[in-house]
C-alpha cells in the first residue's frame, strides 16, 4: 500500500507535500484570510464548532489515513514555504464503484495562476502512474461557475465525463445537489 508521496515540482516552483498536522498554523490562516472559500472547499465545516479543533481533526485524520491508502492529501506551498492550498483524493463518494474523490482549495490570493489545475494533473498523472484501474469523482455545486468550468477542463484533459443527473450530497444534515465528472484510469 503506498503512503502520499512527495510529488514533483509545478510549473512556478510550487511544491506538493504530502499533509501533515505541522500546517495547522498555516491553514488557519487561510481560513481566517478567507472563511467562506474555505467552508465551499470544506463543507462540513460547523460554524457552531471551534474551527481550529476541526481543522486540527482533519488533518490529524488525514496524514493517519494517507498511510493506510485510503485517502491521499498535499498541502501546495511556494518556494518561501507559503501555504497556496490542499489537494486530494479522498473517500467520501457518490457513486458505487469509484476509487476516490477528488478535491482542492487554493487561497483566494493564488487562483487563477493555474496552480489547481496543474496541481490535478500531478495528482492524477501519480494516481495514473501507478498502474492499476481507478474511478475518480469530482463533484461541484452547480452554482460554483468556476468549479464547474474546471471541472469541465480536467475531464477534458483526462478524457472524463460529466454525469447528467444531480446527485444529492448531504452537507451539515441538509442535502444539496451537486454535478458529479469521473475521470477514470488509467487514461485512454
Amino acid at each position: 500500500m503506498p503512503r502520499t508521496p512527495n510529488l514533483p515540482d509545478l510549473d512556478g516552483g510550487y511544491s506538493l507535500r504530502p499533509v501533515s498536522k505541522a500546517i495547522l498554523p498555516m491553514v488557519i490562516d487561510a481560513y481566517t484570510e478567507d472563511p467562506e472559500s474555505a467552508k465551499a472547499a470544506l463543507p462540513w465545516l460547523n460554524n457552531e464548532e471551534d474551527i481550529t479543533r476541526q481543522l486540527s481533526d482533519m488533518l490529524h485524520d488525514l496524514e493517519h489515513l494517507s498511510n493506510a491508502d485510503r485517502v491521499h492529501f498535499w498541502s501546495i506551498h511556494d518556494q518561501e514555504n507559503t501555504f497556496i492550498g490542499l489537494i486530494g483524493l479522498g473517500d467520501e463518494m457518490q457513486l458505487v464503484h469509484s476509487n476516490y474523490n477528488l478535491g482542492y482549495w487554493v487561497r483566494k490570493g493564488f487562483r487563477n495562476r493555474r496552480i489547481a489545475s496543474n496541481a490535478v494533473d500531478a495528482v492524477l498523472g501519480w494516481l495514473d502512474s501507478r498502474g492499476s484501474v481507478f474511478r475518480v469523482e469530482i463533484t461541484v455545486h452547480p452554482r460554483n461557475d468556476a468549479g464547474l468550468i474546471t471541472a469541465e477542463r480536467i475531464c477534458h484533459r483526462w478524457n472524463g465525463q460529466i454525469i447528467d443527473e444531480f446527485i444529492g450530497i448531504e452537507i451539515n444534515g441538509k442535502t444539496v445537489p451537486h454535478k458529479i465528472h469521473v475521470v477514470d484510469l488509467p487514461k485512454v
